[in-house]
């Protein structure tokens, strides 16, 4: 066991919105954006207006080139800002110059390439520094995360792994021993995008996950409703919406409207999870 994974672990932000929320009877709601799109400017009122509407943890995706996880409305944004010349320094400059407006925590989603490109020990540094409390690395299993875990570890970035529907109980074990902050259980298999209607195996593979570990679960990929937030949120820690919220910036960009149109859909998706059985 390395000096990192042996060190006792301080509570992090992310552990303490968790803890509240329980203790509230609150399920999370954690919206996802395309850091960049439509600008970084914009971004960053969208992240400030998300709080501000009831978002209790934020996802901010880098924009990579080759988004495997992705589905088509997060890749045409990723590639939009990517024409607009968003790099990971310019994200994390960003959340530098917001995170005196944003109490909540900061999460970001991204590839391994770019943080091998920026140096592991120089991004978790970095992105504690500016404010990021936790990154979740869509290509990076927890066999491989070794290297990265021995740099975050020290500086308190969370560490943030996917349980996927086909992950055996034995693998679910090795995920929940290693995530931390939560643990992002992707609900169906393919790409991120809005579903008609939700896996019907959800609610077992939660169960399962639920008799191994007490982490906070929140459950991503197919959730664009208030209605289906509602039913995740019955089951689940929280509720990850990312395509849905991706789409309205992208229909709305350019407009006045974009600030509260997209307030208006995740205070919508927060009502139902402020108090569940």
């Amino acid at each position: 066991m390395s000096r990192a994974a042996a060190a006792p672990r301080s509570a992090s932000r992310l552990d303490a919105a968790f803890a509240a929320l329980r203790a509230r009877r609150e399920r999370a709601l954690v919206p996802y954006f395309t850091a960049g799109d439509p600008s970084l400017a914009l971004t960053r009122q969208l992240v400030v207006e998300a709080a501000r509407r009831g978002a209790d943890v934020i996802e901010l995706g880098i924009p990579f080139s080759d988004p495997l996880a992705d589905g088509p409305v997060i890749q045409r944004a990723t590639q939009r800002a990517l024409a607009g010349g968003v790099t990971l320094p310019r994200v994390l400059e960003l959340v530098r110059e917001m995170r005196g407006e944003v109490t909540v925590p900061l999460v970001f989603l991204t590839y391994y390439n770019p943080i091998l490109a920026f140096g592991l020990k120089a991004f978790c540094r970095t992105a504690v520094e500016v404010g990021i409390d936790g990154v979740i690395v869509a290509d990076l299993p927890p066999e491989e995360s070794e290297p990265l875990r021995a740099e975050a570890a020290p500086v308190g970035l969370d560490l943030i792994h996917l349980v996927a529907p086909t992950s055996t109980p034995e693998r679910m074990r090795k995920i929940a021993r290693a995530s931390q902050g939560f643990i992002y259980m992707v609900s169906l298999t393919g790409v991120t995008g809005e579903r008609a209607a939700l896996a019907p195996e959800l609610a077992q593979q939660l169960r399962a996950l639920r008799a191994i570990t007490t982490k906070p679960v929140c459950v991503g990929f197919g959730i664009g409703t208030a209605a289906q937030a509602a039913e995740v949120g019955r089951v689940a820690d929280g509720v990850i919406v990312g395509s849905a919220i991706v789409r309205l910036v992208e229909q709305h960009a350019g407009s006045p409207d974009l600030l509260p149109r997209v307030g208006d859909f995740i205070a919508a998706l927060k009502a139902p999870l402020r108090s569940v059985p």
